[in-house]
């Protein structure tokens, strides 16, 4: 696999075509798409022999680190307004579009936009992840606005945004359009998309547990945890969210046990739901829950 300087200092040149892109967007990045890479490599290479993609690929490593480094930024941008409203309207409309962006300053857009779709699989993926990335993109906004706003979403509602804004779709389809995962077959599967809703729905849970003490002192924060204490003052919360998280993992274990997906889905699926212990922890920004943690 391409080495960890080499992939980050790649990601950081495209990134400066990005108003607003920080650091930490492709420091996070890399480490993540490094931590998912290694956990299903010998998946990839068992499959290498009919899709002929290479699991250690240099430009399809580095292109799947640009795809998380994107969602990092637009992240920061809904919640840290990294870039004016109107610029991040023109960025939304251009990514799920798949064109240029009409503003300047944002050419790092069509640049990786246009390398997925030269280097996808199968175009169905591609298709797809415009899709998917317009639903990510339109769960931050949401979720900004009522975070923000006088009127609170009940926890059912949070919950399903949340499934959006956390864009593990999203990353599932850019590993299948850049590896060949059959990801459009795939999602013909009533059992596959109730596994994407349970690991989407367990990686929210996971990110606002560890997140909330950090969230606590943001203005607006979108976290189940701050949003169920202020409706509901005297909850145990992580008590509620930790079990709300167990029976997530249960039903996800059960559909997994029952249904034989194909390489490289059990272990990707068992890497999404395992990182909150193996990614989060370990994180030296973003991802720290202590006051002092950046992002």
């Amino acid at each position: 696999m391409i080495q960890t300087e080499r992939a980050l200092q790649q990601v950081l040149e495209w990134g400066r075509s990005l108003t607003g892109f920080a650091d930490e967007h492709a420091v996070e990045a890399v480490r993540g798409g490094q931590y998912i890479l290694q956990r299903i490599h010998p998946s990839l290479h068992d499959i290498s022999a009919r899709t002929g993609r290479d699991p250690q690929d240099e430009t399809l490593t580095v292109a799947f680190y640009r795809e998380l480094a994107l969602l990092f930024w637009l992240d920061d941008c809904n919640d840290l307004g990294l870039i004016a409203p109107e610029q991040l309207a023109a960025v939304e409309q251009a990514l799920g579009q798949g064109v240029p962006c009409a503003l300047p300053g944002f050419e790092g857009c069509a640049v990786l936009r246009a390398s997925l779709a030269a280097l996808a699989y199968d175009r169905r993926d591609y298709a797809q992840l415009l899709d998917d990335t317009r639903c990510y993109c339109a769960a931050l906004r949401a979720g900004h606005a009522q975070a923000a706003g006088a009127g609170r979403w009940s926890y059912a509602e949070y919950l399903h945004n949340g499934i959006d804004s956390i864009a593990y779709t999203n990353v599932f389809c850019c590993l299948s359009l850049l590896w060949g995962l059959d990801m459009a077959t795939m999602r013909a599967r009533p059992a596959f998309r109730q596994v994407l809703r349970l690991i989407s729905a367990i990686g929210r849970l996971q990110n606002d547990l560890h997140g909330r003490d950090r969230d606590r002192s943001a203005v607006g924060a979108d976290n189940a945890a701050i949003l169920l204490l202020q409706r509901y003052p005297t909850m145990s919360v992580v008590e509620f969210l930790n079990d709300e998280l167990a029976g997530h993992t249960r039903m996800l274990d059960r559909v997994i046990a029952k249904e034989r997906f194909p390489a490289p889905w059990g272990p990707l699926i068992e890497a999404m739901a395992a990182i909150r212990a193996q990614y989060y922890q370990t994180s030296t920004s973003r991802y720290r829950s202590d006051a002092a943690g950046g992002g």
